[in-house]
């Protein structure tokens, strides 16, 4: 394992923050987080912007319009955008790091052709729709179903927290095709036209006020066969492709903003005052910011091992999931510290006064979904203990 860069990699890094200073100063200010049209407009014009930059899809193969970056220049490509504050992927997310990948491995040529570069342009926007409300965790208990009419699927069901349903254009779809097998079985992957009549998205509002989250209605919507990826009942196959790139570098940016919001907290510690002096001079407080300030390097450190393994053999492995794990724990730490640092303030999702307050509350709520989202705490633990330690695996309820 070498963390060192290479001159070429350094020059690469080069190259790109040139340009980001370059054209950042010239795409203004971020839209309001509820205005979907302005925002929808804006990180697509971003993308608009990669691509013709040549940084679109940076670690997609060459042959398909990416860079063909190695899995190190994508981490310095993540961390000097971070560095630059660039716009975040935002509702391009599940095109760029889940669909378009997929496609990539599983689909035919005709369907490559006509989806991938309309994913790295920003012409498209992609949704998921895997978990439902009995199927989240158990992801292969799905109950969407579709069943063959000729040359279309008619699908009937519902599926529930797909992203940025509302503005998307296709949906990567897991649905039923066949009941009478075992589950993991009978699930075909499919490529849905959010225009298809026959779909009712009704957006639902977080803790945080967001509605970047909506549940699917799915009532006799038709999906001609030939939007299918891969065989008919092979879409857990093909779901277990499109969970991989959950792995690897996708939690880059949120863990450098994570250690971002860990210096911050230091600065605000440094500025809020008490009755005897400021906050800083609380040595708890200084030794909780500090200690997750240090596992924060370490997890940096775990997070180039994990790439440098990804290099070496194309897999992340358990690392992956051993980062989760202690991230996960890590966000929730910090948002508790940063609670108890702003007290009263703590009660808004909005910036108070001179603090950037609200930044921290919404950390702390988004922390939350850290146990859930990319593989829920207790899957990542049954990882680390059967591949890593090579305990047995748990009973079956009943067994």
């Amino acid at each position: 394992m070498d963390l060192r860069y290479t001159d070429e990699e350094q020059e690469f890094r080069h190259e790109l923050r040139t340009w980001l200073d370059g054209v950042l100063p010239e795409i203004g200010p971020e839209p309001h987080r509820q205005d979907w049209a302005a925002r929808r407009t804006y990180e697509t014009g971003w993308q608009k912007q990669l691509h013709e930059a040549g940084y679109a899809g940076i670690n997609w193969p060459s042959e398909f319009g990416g860079r063909g970056a190695t899995p190190t220049e994508h981490l310095i490509f993540l961390e000097e955008t971070e560095r630059a504050k660039a716009p975040y992927v935002g509702m391009n997310f599940v095109g760029l790091l889940h669909a378009g990948p997929t496609l990539i491995v599983e689909a035919n040529d005709e369907q490559k052709a006509k989806h991938l570069p309309a994913i790295l342009r920003g012409d498209d926007v992609w949704c998921q729709g895997f978990s439902e409300p009995n199927a989240g965790s158990d992801l292969a208990s799905l109950g969407c179903r579709a069943v063959r009419d000729g040359d279309d699927y008619v699908v009937s069901g519902q599926k529930i927290w797909t992203s940025f349903a509302h503005v998307a254009d296709h949906c990567e779809l897991l649905v039923r095709t066949d009941a009478d097998v075992p589950k993991h079985r009978g699930i075909t992957w499919l490529i849905m036209d959010m225009t298809a009549p026959g779909i009712d998205i009704r957006p639902l509002r977080t803790m945080e006020g967001s509605t970047e989250f909506a549940e699917m209605f799915l009532d006799e919507v038709r999906i001609p066969v030939s939007n299918k990826v891969s065989d008919e009942n092979d879409g857990w196959r093909v779901a277990m492709t499109t969970l991989s790139f959950e792995r690897g570098t996708a939690f880059v940016s949120e863990m450098l903003q994570t250690m971002e919001l860990c210096a911050d907290l230091a600065r605000m510690a440094k500025s809020i005052t008490r009755t005897s002096g400021v906050a800083w001079d609380d040595v708890g407080l200084r030794r909780d910011i500090g200690r997750i300030a240090a596992e924060l390097d370490a997890l940096w450190a775990l997070t180039k091992r994990n790439i440098s393994e990804a290099t070496r053999t194309g897999l992340v492995g358990a690392g992956g999931s051993v980062f989760k794990l202690a991230y996960t724990d890590l966000r929730h730490r910090l948002g508790d510290t940063a609670l108890h640092l702003l007290e009263r303030a703590s009660l808004s999702l909005d910036d108070l006064g001179e603090l950037p307050s609200g930044e921290h509350v919404q950390g702390r709520i988004h922390g939350l979904s850290m146990t859930i989202a990319a593989g829920t705490t207790q899957v990542q633990k049954n990882i680390i203990a059967e591949r890593l330690l090579g305990l047995p695996k748990e009973p079956k309820v009943g067994g």
